[in-house]
């Protein structure tokens, strides 16, 4: 089988190194890639937005299953596009996946099934922000559309929730994702990603994960792509039955109402507290670096449950994962969120790859002139898989501290909230 997966980042690093396992794979292609991808893929030069490209390369090559990574091309509708050639791929179609491409969307959704979620308001004018604001007073303020993981902006008054609104309809910002506005309660908790397999009828749920999205430790300063995730969360553990029935059930037996039945993965961003456990989100994909962890504790072959779910047997395919924990953490660039510079060489990889029970994943990371260096704000995703939590994390930042690049920095926090309930 030939097997194609789209993205260059982390995730997508993880996904073709759990799929390069599988027996049934002879030839595995990654689109663009990135250097750690090269080492187990071929890389090819077609961006994941470049949705001919990639249907021509699929078609050229007999492709026999793509895998799609990042949110944009699931949104542009790539997974109708393949299905429409008669080719076979992972993921969601456009208009399943307006659980993620629109913030608004996924509200009425979940309002429309029962799924418990925070109360909202969905605005297009700063007329209606004020409103808002005044009604709110404290609220999450969030851009409709995609915003790689960095357009909700939490707020503690009515004056941060109008500057908020402001700078997320920003034309140069987030673009048109930020034309329309959600704003919601604001919810107390500790956050949990709750991923599942599902098949249009049949959803299996993954580990529980948490990811840690702040810039810094004490999840302070700016939201980023995420900084680090570590699987499984104590959390969320014991609340699995109730998150299948009171969301993902609900949540595939509404798509299929819809006509658009959800095959792929479904990722529910959960806030829990007491016991009990309100969406955030939803998200149409792997979470990255969620996704790390998780795919580090499958013990069953990942294209076998994909085909699965393609084909609408999910509910005959075991599901089987691993003993133990894993622990990711984002190596990062400095000035990462914001404007960071590229093309620094990085040294220790090889070593940390060596230690035991120590997976480095490649983000933003390029060759030149035969060196590794950086060529983006999330560089390396350094995961290490113990038989317990504590152990996990021991051995991810052992592998961070054999790596090295100018301006690198790193959350060393990783975890923390689940050694304190441990």
């Amino acid at each position: 089988m030939k097997a194609l997966v789209i993205g260059s980042g982390g995730r997508e690093h993880a996904l073709c190194w759990k799929i390069s396992q599988s027996k049934h794979v002879d030839k595995l292609y990654c689109a663009p890639g990135n250097a750690g991808t090269g080492e187990i893929a071929q890389n090819v030069d077609i961006k994941a937005e470049d949705l001919d490209g990639l249907l021509a390369f699929a078609e050229k090559e007999g492709i026999d299953l793509t895998v799609v990574g990042p949110d944009a091309p699931i949104a542009q509708g790539i997974v109708d596009l393949f299905k429409s050639h008669g080719l076979r791929i992972f993921g969601p179609s456009g208009s399943a996946a307006r659980l993620e491409s629109s913030k608004a969307f996924a509200k009425r959704f979940m309002a429309s099934a029962g799924i418990p979620t925070a109360r909202y308001m969905v605005i297009n004018s700063i007329e209606e922000a004020e409103k808002a604001a005044n009604d709110f007073q404290m609220a999450a303020v969030k851009a409709d559309g995609l915003a790689a993981g960095k357009g909700v902006i939490i707020c503690n008054t009515p004056g941060e929730i109008l500057e908020a609104v402001k700078t997320l309809r920003q034309p140069g910002l987030f673009g048109d994702a930020g034309k329309t506005i959600v704003i919601e309660e604001l919810l107390k908790g500790e956050e949990a990603s709750m991923l599942a397999f599902c098949d249009g009828k049949v959803a299996k749920l993954m580990l529980p994960s948490q990811d840690h999205k702040r810039i810094f430790d004490g999840d302070k300063g700016k939201n980023t792509g995420g900084m680090g995730a570590y699987a499984p969360t104590p959390i969320a553990q014991g609340l699995e039955n109730r998150i299948h029935e009171q969301v993902f059930v609900p949540a595939l037996e509404e798509m299929s109402k819809a006509g658009t039945p959800y095959i792929g993965v479904l990722y529910a961003g959960l806030m829990i507290s007491d016991g009990d456990f309100k969406v955030l989100e939803f998200n149409s994909r792997f979470g990255d670096p969620e996704a790390q962890p998780v795919l580090s504790l499958l013990d069953s072959d990942l294209v076998e449950i994909m085909q699965a779910c393609i084909d609408g047997r999910l509910g005959e395919t075991d599901v089987k994962w691993k003993q133990g924990a894993a622990c990711c953490v984002i190596l990062a660039s400095k000035g990462y969120p914001d404007k960071y510079d590229k093309g620094k060489a990085i040294t220790g990889v090889d070593e940390a790859s060596r230690m035991d029970g120590v997976t480095v994943f490649h983000a933003g990371t390029s060759m030149s002139a035969g060196r590794l260096v950086t060529s983006g704000g999330r560089v390396l995703a350094v995961t290490g898989v113990g038989a317990s939590i504590e152990d996990a994390i021991k051995k991810a930042y052992f592998g961070v501290s054999c790596i090295s690049f100018e301006g690198m920095h790193y959350r060393k926090d990783i975890g923390k909230a689940a050694l304190a309930r441990v």
